[in-house]
């Protein structure tokens, strides 16, 4: 039999990265792959890359030249080595990359990496692979479902794609250039999806795109269903104890994703939000089509709908034209709400953006000023609502074992992790546990009530902390 020959991916950015990586491993696992956590030892590496930070490019190039000499080096010993830039990078860029870095044999745009084992084979005879038109066809029509062993050794929470694309144009962002236009997968594809996954032990769901809440998918009856009736949908299906989504843009926040938040007892209470700025001016600026009243409105819609529901959102300091009054409404937003938990950026211009062409005004030293001082609001907003849960019994869905022996984590409906001294099998259910500290971000405890864990996960499909 031949060996196999080992792949190795490392992705950079989002969510949907990483459930890009997973459709890579599926795809080139026919062609004989096996993936392995060492570059070092690997007969083909993806680069699966993300524009959306600061120094995006740069911090590929840099990995590239470590894997130019990784190359050369197996080469001396007789081992050919494949390389590939996939994702957003290699969707803004192409040819460049391989004008500046030759170690390149293969770049291939996120919407086209079903055709890897057609570009490998490409590169073999061609010497390179380039792939960065938009395709005609749905890739997800076109990549193989993942093996049972697969899915199980990935654990018992996954990512499910129903979105890609934006139609927003922020002017800030590259994803509608990288991404393409909005599309939404048919209902019937995603619970295909879902299903497999918990026939295999998967208890939670993250429903993934750009823009996921601007969901559209043609349902059974012919009909567009929006993303809360989705939602609804699978948590009928036997197995999915827990449901989630991300990322969702404030303008796409309509009634039935409301009320899946109120009746709907697998969706998590917990909404990545993001915002931005606090700034009217900022937001007009962005091209984010909401003033921060607007924002704020949704904010209430889903807290009238559910009480215990928390939130997550994006900021980014230093836009062109933000001023110190501008930032003060950052600051007064994120504390008029209270976010459990946030993630702040230094404004960093993406090439081919509309921001691109705007005049920076903040210097390097005011923005790294502007970022402390709003990530020291989001950290201790975030450490307050951790400390909140001290002394109350909340609902974890367990992962895995934990680094200390004995030791098992979850994670709570806020996605906070949880430590208890337990057996494994409690690995896939839900139990109540007694949080009696806190370390770092981890709640540490003890089981409400040990006798859960010899009870099915399906028996207890309550959500709330």
């Amino acid at each position: 039999m031949t060996s196999p020959r080992k792949l190795h991916i490392k992705s950079y950015g989002c969510q949907m990265n990483v459930y890009d990586a997973q459709r890579m491993v599926d795809t080139l696992a026919p062609e004989g792959f096996v993936e392995t956590a060492s570059a070092e030892d690997a007969d083909f590496v993806i680069l699966n890359t993300c524009h959306i930070r600061e120094k995006a490019s740069e911090k590929v190039y840099s990995e590239l030249g470590r894997l130019r000499t990784m190359k050369e080096e197996a080469a001396r010993d007789g081992r050919q080595v494949n390389i590939a830039v996939a994702g957003c990078v290699a969707q803004a860029e192409g040819e460049e990359i391989i004008r500046r870095a030759p170690v390149v044999d293969i770049v291939v745009g996120p919407q086209s990496y079903h055709h890897l084992p057609q570009l490998l084979d490409r590169a073999r005879r061609d010497g390179r692979a380039l792939e960065t038109e938009f395709p005609v066809e749905d890739k997800f029509g076109f990549l193989p479902a993942p093996k049972p062993d697969a899915i199980r050794a990935r654990g018992i929470s996954a990512f499910v794609t129903v979105q890609e694309g934006c139609d927003k144009f922020c002017t800030f962002c590259v994803v509608p250039y990288t991404r393409g236009a909005e599309v939404s997968r048919p209902i019937a594809k995603v619970v295909d999806d879902v299903k497999r996954l918990v026939d295999n032990g998967v208890r939670e769901i993250t429903l993934i795109g750009q823009n996921v809440n601007a969901y559209h998918g043609e349902g059974p009856d012919g009909k567009s269903w929006p993303l809360g009736k989705l939602l609804d949908h699978l948590a009928g299906i036997e197995g999915v104890l827990r449901l989630r989504y991300s990322t969702s843009h404030p303008l796409d926040v309509d009634d039935s994703l409301i009320e899946s938040h109120r009746d709907n007892p697998a969706l998590m209470p917990f909404v990545h939000l993001p915002v931005q700025s606090g700034s009217d001016r900022i937001l007009a600026a962005m091209n984010r089509r909401h003033t921060a009243a607007e924002y704020l409105d949704v904010i209430e819609r889903f807290r009238r709908a559910r009480q215990d529901i928390a939130f997550s959102s994006d900021f980014i300091v230093g836009f062109p034209g933000e001023t110190a009054q501008d930032f003060a409404a950052t600051l007064a937003l994120v504390t008029q709400i209270g976010y459990a938990a946030a993630y702040s950026f230094k404004y960093s211009p993406r090439p081919g953006t509309p921001a691109a062409d705007m005049q920076e005004t903040v210097s390097q030293a005011e923005m790294e000023e502007r970022l402390q001082r709003l990530q020291h609001l989001i950290d201790s907003q975030q450490s307050a609502f951790n400390l909140a849960a001290i002394g109350t019994t909340v609902d974890v869905l367990f992962e895995r074992g934990a680094r200390k022996e004995g030791q098992i984590v979850g994670r709570t409906a806020f996605l906070q992790p949880a430590h208890v001294m337990a057996s494994p099998d409690i690995i896939g259910k839900i139990l109540p546990v007694h949080v009696e500290s806190l370390e770092r971000y981890s709640l540490l405890g003890h089981l409400a009530t040990p006798a859960y864990a010899a009870q099915p996960a399906e028996s207890r499909m309550t959500t709330g902390a």
